[in-house]
């Protein structure tokens, strides 16, 4: 029988050994990302001239035979014939075109990197009620999904918090960068708030009042502290879940509301107008069959995915393709989003070209993940268009950049150009490389 002094010696040499075999994978798996993973690219040195382009600008039509010049991150100019610095750096791009860069504004990008491994997914907090959240502080910037999207033109990307009523605020972020903090664009972009299901009543009714009795207690919290500060009344103390809701209730950041079925959507809305929120709907089932009365509310939505297949047996096989043109015919502010999943992210194009198959104009299609997108998002001084003043955030194409052939030959971002290099391309070569050794002779 083994003595209890002995099986403790047993025991603490055996966690050794587990944390040293956990420190050494660990160890391992770090090395071999930074022997694999590209850094990310270096700031702007000089001012940059893309010449000869054809311009897809967005917001001020396309210039054929164009130039794009820009320094320090920003764009300078636009045009044709314009001056271009005898230190700047020209990039031929004769018979390409220039583009904005595309923006993702739902996803789980830089939140998830492995769906089955749990330590790698960081979307949702303990608790149903969590304001305080910041997305942005959870993003990864080494994660092997975003460079994955940036060399296929996605540059701005929203990581939304989820699995909570209140889940948390949204910050836009880039796709290339060394830290969170740099490559954040904007924070405090809008508060996300996923509305119950609605099949089971009394799960849905304790959830709504979950909700509202947040929202109340906010309000209360608001009133208290803003008479301690005029003098009116006692000490209240800071408390930070609460405080971050405030911007909401004064209209300041909206609240994006996750939806589903046309009862949610409804609900959603119904209650939105009687808590005087700024609302933002984010989902794509039926968002078609309520079109006319979001364009009447002004009610902006992000279409969350246009690939998909019927919801209900009596729907045909392409209503989530016929959405986008529903809600553009009936003068909805609409951003198509795509994917959810971080490994599919840089299939928005792919979701917006097949609205265009489903009768959606290309030039509104483009735009639902360019200007559009940083519109509702609240980031359209910055990025989603080329125009002097915003971000040289951008990519240089040989053809239709909503084409699913298409080739991204160069990114910018912020003006610095980024190693068009990525987890997909190592792989390619990786295995074209076995095919090559496999054919040799023996």
């Amino acid at each position: 029988m083994i003595s209890g002094s002995r099986f403790r010696t047993i025991f603490e040499e055996s966690n050794k050994i587990i944390f040293l075999s956990i420190l050494a994978c660990s160890l391992g798996i770090l090395t071999n990302i930074q022997a694999i993973a590209q850094p990310p690219a270096p700031p702007q040195q000089g001012p940059v001239a893309i010449t000869g382009a054809t311009i897809h600008t967005v917001t001020e039509g396309v210039i054929e035979g164009g130039a794009v010049l820009f320094e320090n991150g920003l764009i300078t100019a636009t045009g044709i014939g314009i001056d271009i610095p005898t230190n700047a750096e020209i990039i031929d791009a004769t018979g390409k075109h220039v583009y904005p860069g595309f923006i993702h504004s739902q996803t789980t990008l830089g939140l998830m990197e492995i769906a089955r491994i749990q330590e790698s997914t960081d979307l949702q907090e303990t608790g149903q009620i969590n304001p305080n959240i910041r997305a942005q502080v959870a993003f990864h910037p080494a994660s092997e999904h975003l460079a994955v999207a940036a060399v296929h033109g996605v540059t701005t990307v929203v990581p939304a918090p989820r699995g909570s009523l209140i889940a948390g605020r949204l910050a836009a972020m880039m796709t290339d960068g060394w830290t969170w903090e740099e490559m954040t664009v904007r924070e405090g972009l809008g508060m996300v708030v996923e509305w119950p299901a609605m099949r089971n009543t009394e799960s849905y009714l304790k959830d709504i009042r979950l909700l509202q009795e947040a929202f109340d207690k906010a309000r209360r919290y608001k009133v208290a502290r803003q008479a301690m500060k005029d003098g009116a009344g006692v000490h209240h103390p800071h408390d930070i879940k609460w405080e971050s809701l405030i911007p909401v209730l004064t209209g300041e950041m909206p609240v994006f509301i996750s939806v589903g079925e046309i009862k949610q959507i409804q609900a959603a809305i119904a209650w939105a107008e009687k808590e005087g929120l700024q609302t933002v709907l984010v989902g794509n089932r039926d968002m078609g069959l309520v079109a006319g009365q979001l364009a009447e509310k002004g009610i902006p939505v992000i279409l969350t995915g246009v690939i998909a297949g019927p919801a209900r047996q009596w729907e045909g096989y392409g209503q989530a393709y016929k959405t986008p043109l529903q809600l553009f015919e009936a003068g909805v502010d609409f951003c198509i989003a795509g994917d959810m999943g971080a490994a599919s992210a840089y299939r928005i194009h792919h979701h917006a070209s097949s609205a265009v198959a489903f009768g959606l104009p290309e030039e509104e299609a483009l735009r639902s993940i360019t200007i559009r997108a940083a519109r509702i998002l609240g980031i359209d001084d910055l990025v989603g268009s080329i125009e002097p003043g915003k971000e040289a955030t951008l990519m240089i194409t040989d053809g239709n950049a909503l084409e699913l052939w298409t080739r991204k030959e160069m990114v910018f971002i912020r003006g610095r150009q980024i190693e068009m290099r990525d987890k997909h391309l190592r792989l390619y070569e990786q295995y074209m490389e076995k095919h090559r050794q496999k054919q040799m002779p023996e």
